[in-house]
């Protein structure tokens, strides 16, 4: 048999098995198939939730047990921040200072420090535990991080150099700049307003000129303004 009778046959064999085939019966269960559960994954274990939420807010929820003072503060800066932030907290090269700029967010190129800026120590806290030092974040303990949010402190003459921070006066110390943001209020106050239906039409029981675009002269007016405000040497209509 040459070669194509072989794959004619192979071809009518292989309708005569579909033909003969079960036709398969679509799922009973009418869901859409896209909302369906895949059964893959197990619900997050407290330890793994734990791991994963870390951020501390404003009010202290979150802190972790601990304290560090002032002076384990500045050796532990030292060793971890220095080479970036200076061993003043000054800054080195294009790294922040960590402080000062007391009274220049009100001029045109403010340095804004955790002393002169951010409004919540909290924010210090947070950002040194989950992100510093760079290159290497999450090495330092909660004490170490408290030490560290200490010596910022007094590097910004906030506190003393006895000073010793822990999750129990946390909420005690204010930054400078606390009051200095506004709540987002837009969802209350914006929002509603350009969620509404437009006016297209008397939206306003009267209109009257208020300004004339005297330099184009296209406001258009009675005709004593159009002769007042027309230009040397033109009409007025």
């Amino acid at each position: 048999m040459s070669k194509s009778r072989k794959a004619a046959a192979l071809l009518i064999l292989m309708a005569a098995g579909s033909a003969n085939a079960e036709t398969p019966t679509a799922p009973s269960d009418a869901t859409p198939a896209v909302v369906q559960p895949v059964g893959l994954g197990r619900p997050a274990l407290p330890e793994e939730v734990a791991a994963w939420n870390l951020d501390v807010s404003p009010d202290g929820t979150g802190l972790p047990k601990g304290s560090g003072g002032v002076t384990a503060g500045e050796e532990i800066y030292l060793e971890h921040c220095a080479a970036c932030h200076g061993d003043f907290t000054e800054g080195l090269d294009n790294w922040p200072s960590l402080s000062g700029g007391e009274g220049t967010l009100d001029r045109e190129d403010p340095e804004k420090t955790i002393g002169s800026y951010w409004p919540h120590l909290s924010t210090v806290w947070d950002y040194v535990h989950r992100s510093m030092p760079f290159g290497n974040a999450q090495v330092l303990t909660a004490d170490d991080v408290y030490a560290i949010t200490a010596y910022l402190l007094y590097s910004n003459g906030l506190v003393e150099d006895d000073f010793v921070l822990s999750d129990e006066n946390f909420t005690e110390v204010q930054l400078p700049n606390a009051d200095g943001f506004i709540q987002d209020d837009r969802a209350k106050t914006e929002y509603p307003i350009f969620s509404t239906e437009p006016c297209m039409e008397n939206c306003k029981e009267s209109v009257e000129i208020t300004m004339h675009a005297s330099v184009l002269d296209v406001t258009p007016g009675s005709e004593g303004d159009a002769a007042q405000d027309a230009p040397a040497g033109a009409s007025v209509d």
